[in-house]
């Protein structure tokens, strides 16, 4: 390998459009147990031996603006990637950044530790320079595929035909690559669709140079985070391996005949009434108020100064800062910050058939953006609520319901269908 820094380009410039309604800022900055998402990716990286770090933001600088809280994350370096073009746009935003080997990343990959350092292995054991990561597939035609001898990768085929695909492996977000492969780049740019630009190149680079296939075992779980409700299994994979046991802010205060049971997190300053009922694994931000006979469990992240009012059940759900809810029954649900639900609330997470849930999700078609409805793949799933909307007294959502950003829901309505950014919605 060359005597060089080893770098990683975070990609964090896109729109999260299918995010919606919890993207107002990059998604990777939602936040699990007090830290965004991208906190856990920048320090995986770290802990793999990356030395220098550039991060594709886009014009608002949303990300830079968060990570200068984060001083123990080390020196950063930041690029612009001025309009949603593409991974390809992305790095040809980053290129005079790009010196020697380096890896590219999304901003939400929290697992990326692990696989980071077996494909440095990867290379250096065999000397290839290019060496991409991926594993066993029955839906091929869905996903860019790799044309491999061996691990000698010759060929990366974006969603081929069904029947025709050069293999049944597939390619998964995270690669790791040398600063020639932007020479390729740019002879592919404006020659094929913007979208399949970045899988071109490598196909270019390939071509002509010693490329490897890391091929992951079947239990290996990649983390994605396409739409909101991935959000959960992400939060799940970083309580598993970062909240394993109990702690208690010394600053807490814990009524005496609260409940605390199994790992949980109480941060500074958080409050936990008369009766209340913690069981984990759930984290209590600081400055966080869990009200009298509330009960919290079961992979519940609380973000600071979220208020849980009295007589609440809140399970397998995340509040991010700032969100007050009042009694009532909160399943499988997320809410934005800002976020205000009055008293008697109901978030309806289970179909009456029990079927498994669908979503409408935002998507582009033709250029228009249509909702168009979705498989979860979960049994149970609440509602999602954008920043800074308020919900009246006894406001009852069915499953799978989105609420956007900035919406007001008057009291004792029941929210049948998503509802669009800025709406006001009353019962009567």
């Amino acid at each position: 390998m060359e005597n060089k820094p080893l770098q990683a380009v975070i990609l964090a410039a896109g729109e999260s459009s299918r995010f919606w309604p919890l993207n107002a800022r990059h998604k990777s900055l939602m936040k699990i147990m007090g830290k965004p998402l991208v906190w856990y990716t920048i320090e995986g990286l770290r802990h793999a031996g990356v030395e220098d770090i550039v991060v594709v933001q886009g014009p608002t600088r949303d990300m830079e603006e968060e990570l200068k809280n984060y001083p123990e994350l080390g020196s950063l370096s930041y690029a612009v990637q001025p309009e949603a073009n593409g991974m390809s746009g992305a790095m040809m935003a980053a290129k005079d950044l790009i010196k020697g080997q380096f890896f590219v990343v999304h901003a939400h990959s929290v697992e990326c530790q692990d696989v980071c350092t077996k494909m440095l292995e990867k290379s250096r054991q065999t000397g290839a320079k290019m060496v991409l990561v991926g594993q066993e597939t029955a839906e091929p035609w869905l996903y860019g595929v790799a044309r491999l001898e061996g691990d000698r990768v010759f060929e990366v085929v974006e969603k081929p035909e069904q029947g025709k695909e050069p293999s049944n492996i597939k390619v998964s977000g995270i690669y790791l690559l040398d600063n020639r492969y932007i020479e390729y780049l740019e002879k592919v740019t404006g020659k094929v669709h913007f979208n399949i630009e970045f899988e071109a190149a490598l196909t270019a680079y390939a071509k002509e140079n010693d490329s490897r296939f890391l091929v992951m075992d079947k239990d290996y779980k990649g983390v994605s985070l396409k739409y909101p409700w991935h959000l959960f299994k992400v939060q799940k994979y970083l309580f598993n391996n970062y909240l394993t046991k109990q702690r208690i802010s010394q600053t807490a205060q814990i009524a005496k005949n609260a409940v605390i049971e199994g790992s949980v997190l109480i941060g500074e300053n958080a409050r936990v009434c008369e009766g209340a009922v913690v069981k984990g694994p759930c984290y209590i931000g600081d400055d966080v108020l869990i009200g009298t006979n509330s009960v919290v469990r079961d992979y519940c992240d609380i973000e600071a100064k979220s208020i849980v009012g009295a007589l609440s059940e809140v399970t397998r759900t995340v509040l991010q800062p700032d969100t007050h809810i009042h009694s009532g029954y909160f399943g499988d649900s997320i809410l934005a910050s800002g976020v205000r639900v009055g008293a008697g609330a109901i978030t309806a997470n289970l179909r009456i058939d029990r079927e498994p849930v669908t979503a409408r999700v935002k998507k582009e078609k033709n250029g228009v953006k249509v909702l168009s409805k979705v498989d979860t793949g979960l049994k149970t799933l609440g509602v999602i609520i954008g920043e800074n909307s308020k919900l009246g007294v006894r406001v009852t959502t069915m499953p799978a319901r989105f609420i956007g950003k900035n919406c007001t829901i008057g009291p004792a309505t029941i929210v049948m269908r998503n509802v669009d950014d800025g709406s006001t919605i009353k019962a009567f």
